[in-house]
């Protein structure tokens, strides 16, 4: 299918909002790469909060990234900082006329930022018509959208986004899916190979027990292997240090990183084993032996589904046994 959007040789702007989270970014990413490949002459930027303008510069692609800080200005939207801090925002958004906006997010604050952009001459808004299962969506988004597509409801995380895009654009999905995030890996830290544990993510309920890790480390020891422990915060970097006293010194915390060198980290171990959160997906995007654990009937929606990645769910958590036979496959399938 031709798309819609075609200059021949002329530059297209297009402009993606995916505000957040860590997960829903990278889930974005493929649709980015779609984009590239279907409409020629595309130049694509990116509105992303700040903490995650790291790893969408890392976006393969991607020729501008523009961070915001909705959530931090959320808190105090009255507030004379706030309000310098969204004009030098909004200025830097308005530097370039989009010949298509892609809210991605489908959320009130991404049409805010949907709307403030410019549209170039002919140029169009697009959002999601109607709420997918599982996924967050307010109604404003689609009242500032010229366009709004609808999306079967029973759609993943992933194609969610490419879906939206190619509607919008009208070309056809591409058979492959890459993310294109791009990493320079780092070796490990103890010299041998190592797997990095992600135990922490946004919610309590999502966790495994930290008996569990332990167990899995040590059997993970005895083949070779080290334990990596990443946090993003004081109660993950407590629950690893908890874990690696009980492994020895071949489990290594690591220090809190920004997502660009964490994103190096991860790239340059021998797999990962994590829960249902954003450092798990972003296994995912780089392609790395995974398994991803849930707790919640999610992972239909969120979960990998590549031969080298696994997802294991089971309430109220799956057991030591399930995540280790998902491993052994992983590692069989490498």
């Amino acid at each position: 299918m031709k798309p819609r959007i075609d200059r021949g040789l002329s530059t297209l702007n297009i402009l993606i909002v995916k505000l957040s989270s860590l997960g829903d970014v990278v889930h974005a990413m493929p649709a980015v790469q779609d984009l590239l490949a279907r409409v020629p002459g595309a130049q694509v930027d990116w509105v992303v909060e700040r903490g995650f303008a790291p790893l969408v510069e890392r976006c393969q692609g991607v020729r501008a990234v523009i961070p915001c800080d909705l959530r931090r200005w959320s808190r105090s939207p009255l507030a004379a900082t706030t309000r310098s801090e969204w004009r030098t925002f909004r200025r830097a958004l308005r530097e370039r006329r989009y010949d298509a906006v892609l809210d991605l997010q489908g959320l009130t604050k991404s049409a805010l930022v949907a709307r403030a952009a410019r549209i170039a001459e002919g140029g169009k808004r697009y959002a999601l018509a109607n709420r997918t299962d599982g996924a967050g969506y307010e109604a404003p988004t689609r009242w500032v959208a010229d366009v709004a597509v609808t999306v079967v409801p029973r759609t993943d995380a992933v194609e969610r986004s490419r879906r939206l895009c190619a509607a919008a654009l009208g070309y056809d999905i591409p058979p492959a899916m890459h993310y294109g995030l791009r990493a320079v890996a780092s070796p490990p830290q103890g010299g041998r190979p190592c797997i990095a544990f992600v135990h922490g993510t946004s919610r309590e309920d999502k966790c495994w027990p930290v008996a569990s890790w332990i167990a899995l480390g040590r059997r993970l020891l005895a083949q070779g292997f080290d334990v990596c422990l990443p946090h993003g915060n004081d109660a993950e970097r407590a629950r690893g240090e908890a874990i690696a006293a009980a492994l020895g010194p071949a489990a290594h915390v690591w220090p809190r990183l920004d997502l660009g060198a964490l994103t190096d980290r991860l790239a340059g171990c021998a797999g990962v084993i994590g829960v249902d959160s954003g450092l798990s997906h972003i296994a995912v995007a780089l392609d790395l032996a995974h398994v991803q654990i849930y707790n919640f009937d999610t992972a239909w929606r969120t979960g990998p589904a590549a031969p080298r990645q696994r997802s294991v769910f089971a309430s109220p958590t799956p057991s030591l046994d399930m995540v280790w036979h998902a491993w052994e496959q992983v590692r069989a399938a490498a």
